[in-house]
């Protein structure tokens, strides 16, 4: 799937759209099924029946503490995002009394909900756990860090394999050759606590040397910044820790255009920059603006619009007028 061949647009989306969507995702619940979201932990979202977003924008005012990063993990979102929502706002003062605006809706990835979705683009993982007997079903979704340049995270199906709570880490070789090259080898392992990069808990996937990991440098969520591995903020590992199978499907995809449709058919767009950092061009203009045509069924789009979105690329999800 890559920008050059933007036949990816047409796949699943067009097959939704023509047959409706399969819900199979549910938040498991000791209690007994919750009527709303509000009810929800943040970032847990009840899966609508029509369209394809969850959430919504909302505003919070700083306190005279507060860092924007602060914000972000207290409201389920990463580094990017936040920042993107807030361009003119102090990332490490953003002032008492300050609205910040927290991205929270978002657009469902264009996947089978089933199992776990990571969009590497949007630097986003959703979680889709089967419903129990008279729940309905549900979808959790958490910022992440990914691969940086040269250390891309790997795309394709895969599963989870193992569960490693307190891991021991064991630095690759690429990592020991570069830091004894600064005169800083480092050990040999480095046992679990709070000088341990992978955090409390591990869940490794079916690619070797790749896995879900806490981290000791929460900062860094929503982030271009590991080695391949995704990351997550303390507390969301832990929250899905336990609760994610052995043999759970991982569909790692890189999706820097989503298209949403709302409960009552108006359609919305949201773009984010590529991790191959290529601009997007006119056939990939054409073929978005296409499947918006084809879903609305009536006028045609706006290509000066949606362009302007392509080209901003600021992860905002913006209605189509």
């Amino acid at each position: 799937m890559t920008l050059t061949d933007p036949s990816w647009l047409f796949q699943p989306l067009k097959q939704r759209l023509a047959g409706g969507v399969v819900a199979l995702g549910a938040w498991l619940m000791t209690a007994s099924a919750i009527a709303n979201d509000t009810e929800l932990p943040k970032g847990h979202f009840l899966l609508p029946e029509s369209g394809n977003m969850v959430g919504e924008v909302y505003t919070v005012t700083a306190s005279e503490e507060d860092t924007l990063l602060d914000i972000a993990r207290a409201h389920n979102v990463g580094y990017e995002e936040i920042r993107m929502a807030n361009p003119d706002v102090s990332l490490w003062v953003p002032g008492e009394g300050t609205e910040v605006t927290i991205p929270g809706q978002f657009i469902l990835p264009d996947e089978p909900r089933t199992g776990i979705v990571i969009n590497v683009a949007e630097l986003r993982m959703y979680y889709y756990p089967e419903a129990e007997d008279g729940h309905a079903p549900r979808v959790e979704t958490y910022p992440i860090g990914i691969g940086r340049d040269a250390y891309n995270t790997p795309l394709g199906i895969t599963e989870t394999t193992m569960r490693l709570e307190n891991p021991a880490w064991y630095p690759p070789e690429s990592i020991r050759r570069e830091a004894a090259e600064r005169g800083d080898p480092p050990p040999a392992v480095v046992p679990p606590g709070p000088d341990n990069p992978l955090g409390q808990y591990a869940i490794l996937l079916d690619i070797p040397g790749y896995l879900i990991h806490g981290t000791n440098q929460p900062d860094g969520i929503g982030m271009r910044a590991s080695r391949g591995c995704i990351r997550m903020y303390p507390e969301d590992i832990e929250s899905v820790f336990w609760r994610v199978p052995v043999g759970t499907q991982v569909s790692i995809i890189d999706a820097p255009i989503k298209l949403g449709w709302g409960a009552d058919g108006e359609a919305y767009i949201q773009a984010f920059t590529a991790t191959d950092e290529q601009a997007f061009g006119m056939e990939t203009l054409l073929n978005v603006v296409s499947l918006i045509e084809e879903h609305k069924g009536e006028g045609r789009a706006n290509y000066e619009q949606v362009s302007r979105v392509l080209e901003e690329a600021s992860g905002q999800i913006v209605p189509l007028s």
